[in-house]
């Protein structure tokens, strides 16, 4: 396994790992967005607990929808030497389980989020319904890590 010791330009800033379950969609997107959001200003990765083997094309076009990209990504397993080193890990949904890693750095927190097919909601309006949910979330994470 490689290893993903942040690099000295990213030891001085914050850094978050989301993580779901497939790392095809919600972890995808909120990485993401966190990019658009932040810039370099924050270290941003995602992962898998169980990693499919595309994204999720769907997730894909609603974080382009208001210009936030995926280019490059693709699902990955969480790596434990990054997990240990980052100052987040956040969750997303309840479907995924991040155990803790000693020594460990950051926190873990768990995003239990809407899921608009629940209520019958599909496609676009589905996806852009949790990606307005994670642009909320994202926000919030960015402005504790960066102020």
């Amino acid at each position: 396994m490689t290893s993903t010791k942040p690099a000295p330009e990213q030891q001085d800033r914050p850094s978050v790992l989301f993580v779901c379950v497939k790392n095809g969609g919600k972890s995808q997107m909120a990485a993401a967005l966190m990019r658009q959001l932040c810039g370099d200003q924050v270290a941003v990765h995602s992962a898998g607990t169980r990693p499919g083997a595309t994204l999720n094309e769907a997730s894909r076009a609603s974080v382009e929808r208001v210009g936030a990209s995926v280019d490059g990504e693709h699902p990955k397993p969480i790596d434990p030497q990054l997990l240990s080193t980052v100052d987040r890990v956040v969750v997303i949904g309840d479907e995924a389980v991040v155990k803790p890693v000693e020594p460990m750095r950051g926190s873990i927190e768990t995003w239990s989020t809407d899921e608009p097919s629940a209520r019958g909601i599909e496609g676009d309006e589905r996806m852009d319904l949790i990606r307005e949910d994670l642009v909320r979330r994202v926000a919030a994470l960015r402005d504790e890590l960066v102020g």
